[in-house]
């Protein structure tokens, strides 16, 4: 909540000292990090405020520690992509109620050397029990994210536990997406990222998809307002224009809109 208290603080300030861009009415956003470093949020906080001149101001951290921000109240609306983590939080009184927002796919990339010879395959369980058999370098964020409880669901499925392995072949980074996967350039190693950071990804260089088009590698994001419930300083008002015009036709279509080097990023589906 100090976190929370200092933001609210800086804005209040601003608007105090007559800024033309003061903050009229105001949310926080704890959001994974995959939806702000693809660049949506450039592309729709603009139009929202347009429409309702509430300003948004996104925490992008991994999806399990926004989750545990926002179980701290240090935050208006929940943004992320662990299904089961969310219905949890909702469960547990935190969460208003759960709404399908959109959706990816998470891939498997890696260098053209493949020496685990995953490249073409469809099957992410396949694809992992091929780089465990090769002992081929494997990059994991190792931190709880939204990617990293898929990751791990993944290796459940395969009956593969990476982490007796760790620091020999299995490489946990404990850091974000776009750090894992400079990790994995760096070291020759394969990892898992969601399709929206691999695609704003800058430093490639000869890495490329190599698993892809598996239905378990399907990516769906949730939207959830803070319950004012637990949480007594919630912008209720606000929280609930963001969530509902995220949910809308305007929202969903802006959502669809959104392209990086000509791809779309993210698939609306709200429910």
């Amino acid at each position: 909540m100090k976190s929370r208290t200092r933001l609210a603080a800086l804005l209040t300030l601003l608007s105090l000292f007559g800024d033309s861009h003061a903050v009229a009415d105001s949310i926080i956003v704890q959001s994974t990090t995959s939806t702000a470093n693809s660049g949506l949020y450039d592309y729709l906080l603009p139009l929202f405020k347009k429409d309702t001149g509430i300003t948004v101001n996104v925490v992008a951290v991994g999806t399990g520690q926004a989750i545990k921000n926002a179980r701290n109240c240090d935050g208006d609306v929940l943004l992320v992509h662990a299904k089961s983590a969310e219905q949890k939080f909702v469960v547990d009184g935190y969460g208003v109620s759960r709404h399908d927002l959109m959706y990816n796919d998470f891939v498997f990339v890696g260098p053209p050397t493949d020496s685990a010879r995953i490249a073409g395959g469809r099957s992410a369980i396949d694809a992992l029990s091929k780089i465990s058999t090769h002992k081929a370098r494997f990059a994991s964020r190792g931190d709880n994210s939204g990617t990293h409880k898929k990751e791990m669901a993944l290796w459940k499925k395969s009956a593969i536990d990476p982490t007796s392995a760790s620091g020999s072949w299995y490489l946990e980074t404990g850091s974000g997406m776009g750090a894992t996967l400079n990790a994995a350039v760096g070291s020759g190693a394969y990892t898992m990222t969601d399709r929206a950071t691999w695609i704003s990804f800058k430093n490639k260089q000869d890495y490329s998809i190599q698993v892809e088009g598996d239905s378990e590698l399907f990516n769906q994001y949730g939207i959830i307002m803070v319950n004012p419930e637990k949480c007594g300083q919630v912008n209720q008002a606000a929280a609930r224009q963001f969530v509902d015009w995220m949910l809308s036709a305007k929202g969903q279509d802006a959502i669809a809109a959104y392209r990086l080097n000509g791809q779309q990023l993210f698939f609306p589906n709200a429910n």
